[in-house]
């Protein structure tokens, strides 16, 4: 007797469905269909008429191939635009690549080597211009093969002149306006790449840093500050005072004259008994 096939006796659903997925093969297949059937245009013109919702994308540098933080940036992005097209919004998505700074001018630099002193800076921002054309094409290929909708190509571009002239012009706007002035402000600069830093590019080694007291003379006395950063006190400017904290006077022996210091740092410092109490009263210079 032969063993029965227990699956024939099965009310299992029928589906051309492959059991495996085989994504290497099928994703690239996937994608070609969507880019011939011009999916990104067809949902776009679906939704002429819905309301708006538009996505600011910050560019990524065009200096490089895509890697995880790019790749993970864009492509939740992208599931919020498909989600709000999904909700029945018209989302476009237009794509963009930062095309200045250093980060393009470092990697030029380290590609030429020693010849990168004999060039003109004529000639180095044509490099420029020519790499993140280079790097466009490429991180523009590998966004589409992660699945990402926008109109690809129609990318916006800051080396390009339409760009570079609305920059001009709205700097211009802000000067107009007065938004633009000359102050002082401490920035990080990097002594080998010849460049203004962000804040984000900097990394400090772990360093060990007394916490110090220090009197400020003001009107014949003295404000009594505390701080951690002692390396910023040349360049100290001025003393913050928060009106509704209580400040003591107190005299200190082997000091000429009275000290303001919040009634905490005080009694912190175990000063004999305050000469008087304040709260919200600051001694005019």
């Amino acid at each position: 007797m032969s063993q029965p096939n227990y699956k024939d006796t099965l009310n299992l659903p029928q589906t051309a469905f492959p059991m495996k997925a085989n994504l290497p093969q099928r994703e690239p297949e996937m994608l070609a269909r969507w880019e011939a059937g011009n999916l990104y245009d067809k949902i776009q013109a679906a939704r002429a008429q819905s309301p708006l919702f538009v996505l600011h994308d910050g560019p990524p540098f065009a200096n490089g191939d895509v890697h995880i933080g790019t790749a993970l940036n864009k492509i939740l992005k992208d599931v919020i635009v498909k989600y709000k097209t999904m909700r029945g919004f018209r989302a476009p998505y237009v794509p963009g690549w930062d095309c200045h700074g250093q980060p393009i001018e470092f990697k030029v630099k380290k590609e030429l080597g020693e010849k990168a002193k004999t060039i003109s800076q004529a000639e180095l921002r044509q490099l420029c211009r020519a790499t993140a054309e280079k790097y466009i094409d490429l991180q523009r290929r590998q966004f589409k093969r992660c699945g990402v909708f926008g109109d690809w190509e129609h990318p916006y571009l800051t080396m390009s002149p339409q760009y570079e002239a609305e920059i001009i012009g709205t700097l211009a706007d802000m000067v107009g306006d007065g938004y633009v002035y000359r102050g002082k402000k401490p920035i990080y600069w990097c002594a080998t790449c010849r460049t203004a830093l962000a804040e984000a590019e900097v990394e400090y080694a772990d360093h060990v840093s007394p916490s110090v007291y220090v009197k400020f003379p003001i009107g014949g006395e003295f404000a009594v500050i505390w701080t951690t950063t002692p390396w910023t006190l040349p360049a100290n400017l001025a003393i913050a005072v928060k009106p509704d904290l209580t400040y003591v006077r107190a005299r200190v022996q082997s000091s000429r004259g009275a000290a303001f210091l919040p009634r905490t740092v005080a009694t912190r410092m175990s000063l004999p008994q305050p000469m008087s109490v304040r709260r919200g009263l600051w001694p005019k210079v």
